[in-house]
């Protein structure tokens, strides 16, 4: 997994095949193993891009991304549990890219010599991931209390 599909570290290999064009994100700089749903999370917040304008994909255009992601050559047969399944799973994992980035701004603010405000941008994600706490919380708890019936 990328870890970070960060605005502006995007580096991307577009493969031409049948005339289908794929895009790969490759970063290397954060690169290791990670679960879906933390990678999709910590992308939609790195839309907030370099100023960290937290209005990141509303659940339609996070379907449209899961549709192509988990279906590239047939998006519209992706199911409505596969859906919901992804949805949860990646607005749950963004408290823990939030808390990941928060934690390293803070790490940063003492270690780091280059020149930038890494307190503001520990502030910035920490409360960032408390707006969103009780949200991503609550929406879990439903989705798995569903499983207790089954």
């Amino acid at each position: 997994m990328h870890l970070e599909l960060a605005f502006g570290r995007r580096i991307s290999v577009v493969h031409v095949k049948r005339e289908c064009l794929k895009l790969y994100f490759i970063d290397y700089e954060y690169a290791s193993y990670n679960y879906r749903g933390f990678d999709i999370a910590n992308h939609f917040a790195e839309y907030a891009g370099f100023e960290c304008d937290y209005n990141y994909p509303n659940k339609n255009e996070q379907y449209h991304f899961f549709r192509h992601y988990i279906q590239p050559d047939r998006p519209h047969e992706v199911s409505e549990k596969d859906l919901e399944t992804l949805y949860v799973e990646t607005n749950t994992y963004v408290l823990a890219s939030h808390l990941l980035w928060a934690l390293w701004g803070l790490i940063q603010a003492k270690m780091s010599p280059i020149d930038f405000d890494y307190l503001s941008y520990f502030f910035l994600r920490y409360n960032e991931y408390k707006r969103q706490k009780e949200k991503c919380l609550s929406l879990a708890q439903s989705y798995l209390s569903g499983f207790k019936n089954e």
